[in-house]
Parts: structure tokens; sequence; C-alpha cells
């Protein structure tokens, strides 16, 4: 084999490191660069998780999907490295995993539980967003309009006029009647029965209840005839909206951060409300509906 010149040899390293420089450029699509997004098992989780997912796959990262884990273990899959991050509730973070007193200032419930995941599982909360979906109670537009109810506290001293749909648990739930009448007084209901919770919107718009437990950011709260009330001696604690990222990930990854938070300064509860029924009332694929609204959002 020929010897190679020496000028021939500094050009074919110049060659070689010209073209390493430039295939570095961006990021190294490896699997080491795989970020895996859990979501819970209902609708609007999915779609945040897939709106998280393009975020992170628009600035290069390789995303796998490991989208409706049951709500009750979808915590489990985040300490277990099942899953990287997924969209979670301030409110379910404090109350359901880690069984702490019920408190109902949006700032506290987030500092609380960024601190204590971080020391108890390694985890990171990242910027909550405005988005809250927290229990609730809708009223129909045409009782509220009679009866001029805007908040719970109305809404109590006109319970006898009002037929009460319930779904059953929350009349005893904690959280639920005994709550409210614990802060409001009790709620001597014209009549209530009791319905499947995917049926109480129906029940509302067939004129045969006036009010009904939901939460906060259901799609059908989209339509004009239906009005969420203000929890005036705030009962119920926040939900609001935010990823919970492992700790060794984000540290590997600090990036995730300024780019879900980009993203979560963009959700509010109205916004949330819309694209839950774009889902769930208007029957689109949660796909396109998360790619329309993150291709509205991104920069």
């Amino acid at each position: 084999m020929k010897r190679i010149g020496k000028k021939v040899a500094i050009g074919l390293l110049a060659a070689i490191l010209a073209v390493g420089a430039f295939t570095g450029c961006g990021r190294e699509k490896n699997t080491k660069d795989i970020i895996k997004i859990g979501s819970k098992d209902f609708s609007e989780n999915v779609i945040l998780a897939e709106i998280y997912a393009l975020a992170l796959e628009n600035e290069g990262y390789d995303v796998e999907r490991v989208f409706n884990v049951a709500s009750s273990a979808v915590h489990t899959a985040i300490v277990n490295k099942e899953v990287d991050l997924y969209p979670e509730y301030t409110g379910t973070g404090l109350l359901s995993v880690l069984n702490l007193p019920l408190e109902t200032d949006p700032q506290t419930v987030y500092d609380i539980v960024k601190k204590e995941y971080k020391e108890q599982f390694d985890i990171d909360w990242l910027n909550y967003a405005a988005a809250n979906d927290s229990q609730g109670l809708v009223i129909t537009k045409k009782a509220a309009d009679e009866y001029g109810i805007k908040t719970i506290s109305d809404l109590q001293k006109h319970a006898t006029e009002l037929r009460f749909a319930s779904q059953g648990e929350f009349d005893e739930r904690e959280d639920g009647i005994p709550a409210l009448e614990k802060a409001y007084g009790s709620f001597e209901w014209k009549s209530s029965k009791v319905y499947e919770t995917g049926l109480l919107f129906e029940i509302l718009k067939k004129d045969e209840a006036d009010v009904a437990p939901v939460y906060t950011t259901a799609g059908q709260l989209v339509q004009s005839e239906f009005q969420i009330l203000e929890d005036d001696k705030y009962v119920w604690p926040p939900y609001n909206i935010a990823p919970v990222v492992r700790g060794e990930v984000l540290e590997a990854h600090p990036d995730i951060a300024d780019i879900l938070n980009k993203v979560n300064e963009k959700i509010d509860t109205e916004t949330i409300v819309k694209l839950n029924a774009k889902v769930d009332v208007d029957k689109e694929e949660y796909e396109e509906v998360a790619k329309e609204f993150y291709d509205s959002i991104k920069e």
C-alpha cells in the first residue's frame, strides 16, 4: 500500500472532521435521546401528552408514546422508569399521590408537590398551566338565568327549586356533597336521581335535570346551554396541568423544561375545553387535534 503524503493525510483528516461536524449538527437521533412520554387513560391527558410529544419532536427528540396508562398506575410507571414524563395535575399530586392535607391556593399546592416529588421520587414538576381540571358543578343556562345563579352559594339558596343529577359517588365522596354542605350548608334538592357519568350532560340537555357534577374542562362545556358555577368558598383544590419529568432525564436533557414550559404557557382552561370538545363531542382524532393546536403555537 502506498504511503499517504503528509499534505494528503492532513487534507483527509480535515475532510473527516468537516463531515463529523456536519453530521453532528442538531440533536443526534439515537436510543439515548428517545423520550418515553406517558398519558393517563382519558382524552384530555392523551391530547396533552401528544402535544408534548410533538413539541419535543420539533426540537429533534425521538419520542416513544406510552399512552392510555390507567390513572391509578401512571405514577408507578414513572417511578419505575417505564415512562420519562407525562401530564399530571397539581391536586392529584397533593391528595392522591402524596396524601397530604387539602390546600386551595394554586401556587401553594404547586410549591408543595414540586418539593415533595423531588425529595421523595426525584421527579421534577415543570411550570403549571393556567388550565384547571377541577371538580365542578354545571347548571343549565336556562335555570341559571331563571334564578340568577352564578356561584355555588347562589345554588345552595335555590336548591329546593332545582333537580340534581348525580352519578352516585358524588353524594357520598368526601370531596363531593359532604364537602359542599360543610362549606355552603345543606342542599335540599327538589329531586335527586343517579345516572351514569357519561349521561349527565345528555340528561341536562333533555331538561330532565338542572344541575350535575362535572369536571371543569369537560368538552361539553363549550356548548352555550351549560354554565360552570363559581366555587366561591374554595371547597375544591386546584388541578393545574403540568408535565412531571424524571430527574435524571431532565438532568441529561435540561432543554426539555424550556420546550414544555413554552407549551404550557398557551394552555388555559378555555383552551383545553375546546380541545376536549373536538375529541369528545366532535369525535375528531386526538392526533389531529393535538397537531392543529401545536402548529398554531409553535415558533
